[in-house]
């Protein structure tokens, strides 16, 4: 190959550049999170989420997906450690009961980590649908959410690990690896790495989950213009580990030469990418 260039908590590297976090949270919800819904489509699809539905989302980020699943019916807990991100998931999830009386009240938003979405009825579904497969270290945190995460579930649970499709079938790759050749210096952590086929299986073998069917999603990235393409594919956070080992302005130059090639005659960036994702079920 996360491609929504998908990156919703802060560098592993350990050094974060000073960006306007408030600003990457605007941009991420409005420009670049939707950039899978056919990927939440296909998996609330697959597994009929509705009222009896009790739906925990790992890196929920803005809500979107959380969304999603409770226009069906269901309760939602999201949880994510940006605060920023998570302010603007409450105004989508957590509505005036007076302005939406038919709203759930059992909706949530939690701040840090997931034992802290423990409630007294388990979930049925845990999604964690941040695609795996393009940072060194992605699949060791995944691996850490679901310890937390798993325990909450009711036995049988369904369990949706999402990762980025083979690189050639990812336009967006090519894009990805501007932030590796930027990035080289770091050599760490948060760095970009090469998809694995068996990520999701790996990782859902670790947490003691047993693999239940799995499923590819077409997911293109389509954007305005070059300016919101740049915008879009910064808010994920995957390329500030490039900007920490140069700078910003090196980093929008070499990522708008890299979003040239798909780049249409009217301004409009397209770019056809594929993800993956494994349906798992708890013990």
């Amino acid at each position: 190959m996360t491609p929504t260039l998908v990156r919703q908590h802060p560098p592993r590297t350990g050094a974060v550049p000073r960006v306007d976090l408030r600003a990457r949270a605007r941009d991420w919800s409005e420009i670049q999170e939707r950039m899978l819904v056919p990927l939440y489509e296909a998996v609330y699809e697959r597994l009929d989420v509705g009222p009896a539905t009790r739906l925990l989302g790992l890196g929920c980020g803005s809500g979107l997906a959380l969304l999603m699943a409770a226009s069906r019916g269901a309760a939602v807990t999201g949880v994510d450690t940006c605060a920023d991100r998570l302010a603007l998931a409450r105004e989508r999830l957590l509505p005036d009961q007076q302005r939406e009386p038919r709203a759930r009240a059992d909706n949530r938003i939690v701040h840090g980590s997931p034992a802290r979405a423990a409630r007294a009825d388990a979930y049925t579904v845990v999604t964690a649908f941040e695609p795996i497969g393009c940072l060194a270290g992605d699949a060791e945190e995944l691996g850490d959410l679901l310890a937390e995460a798993v325990p909450l579930a009711g036995r049988g649970a369904a369990v949706v690990l999402a990762g980025w499709g083979p690189p050639e079938r990812c336009a967006t790759a090519s894009v990805l690896r501007v932030a590796a050749k930027l990035a080289e210096p770091l050599r760490g952590a948060g760095t970009w790495r090469p998809t694995d086929r068996d990520d999701l299986e790996r990782v859902a073998a670790r947490a003691g989950l047993r693999p239940d069917g799995s499923g590819r999603v077409a997911c293109p990235f389509g954007y305005a213009d070059a300016d919101s393409a740049v915008r879009g594919l910064k808010s994920t956070g995957l390329f500030d580990p490039a900007v920490t080992a140069t700078d910003q302005a090196q980093v929008d130059k070499e990522l708008a030469e890299a979003l040239h090639p798909y780049q249409r005659r009217d301004g409009t960036v397209w770019m056809p990418n594929v993800f993956r994702y494994l349906v798992a079920r708890t013990p």
